[in-house]
């Protein structure tokens, strides 16, 4: 009878460790953050940890998606004019991410890490002209490190490149896998902008952030 009682405290204990270490997990992302309101709307990223309650360097949150840290942030919103379009980049954040194990081959296409750094952007493009226009925010983006991806590593796929209608306007993240995570700034170079026909009417823009 002690060796069943013994047990079933021994279960309670470390139950009571799970459900405390739960919280703490939790606890790292409730302090005073809201979610910003440019985010209303925004349909959960598949692929990714939602990040949306991450704004300070070191904020840790964990999901059914993975593990994400917060190594840097820059959340001064600025808006640029790619000819007809405009450009607005909410945030943009250095993140580690350690996917969880049924999203590792996904990732495989991209690195054979088992986690990695990120750096990710909430972006707005609006078209202010009478016509459907194609654009890509990022087309080539550098760090300060010396690394180069385009936008062809993408891994939030939240179709923000191509065409734009009259008017229109899309949102959405955009990340890129970096293997050197000391990085204090980026370079961000936009596509062209292409009316439907695919001519070229304005050239692209480089843009600088920092962290």
């Amino acid at each position: 009878m002690k060796q069943v009682i013994y047990l079933c405290l021994l279960l309670i204990t470390l139950t009571g460790c799970s459900f405390n270490d739960e919280k703490s997990v939790a606890a790292k992302t409730s302090s005073n953050n809201t979610i910003p309101s440019y985010y209303d709307d925004y349909i959960l990223n598949p692929q990714v940890s939602d990040d949306r309650l991450l704004q300070e360097v070191g904020q840790f949150s964990r999901d059914n998606r993975g593990e994400l840290t917060v190594k840097a942030a820059e959340h001064d919103s600025h808006t640029y004019k790619v000819g007809s379009i405009d450009l607005t980049i909410r945030e943009a954040k250095i993140l580690h991410f350690k996917p969880d194990y049924s999203l590792i081959d996904f990732y495989h296409s991209y690195t054979h890490d088992q986690e990695f750094d990120f750096i990710k952007f909430f972006v707005e493009i609006k078209n202010t002209s009478n016509q459907p226009l194609k654009f890509a925010p990022i087309a080539i983006l550098n760090t300060s490190s010396g690394e180069k991806v385009t936008f062809e590593d993408d891994i939030y796929l939240e179709d923000l490149n191509g065409e734009i209608a009259p008017n229109g306007m899309k949102n959405g993240n955009l990340g890129f896998i970096i293997e050197k995570s000391n990085v204090n700034s980026i370079e961000i170079m936009t596509s062209d902008v292409f009316n439907e026909k695919d001519e070229m009417i304005y050239d692209g823009e480089t843009i600088r952030v920092e962290f």
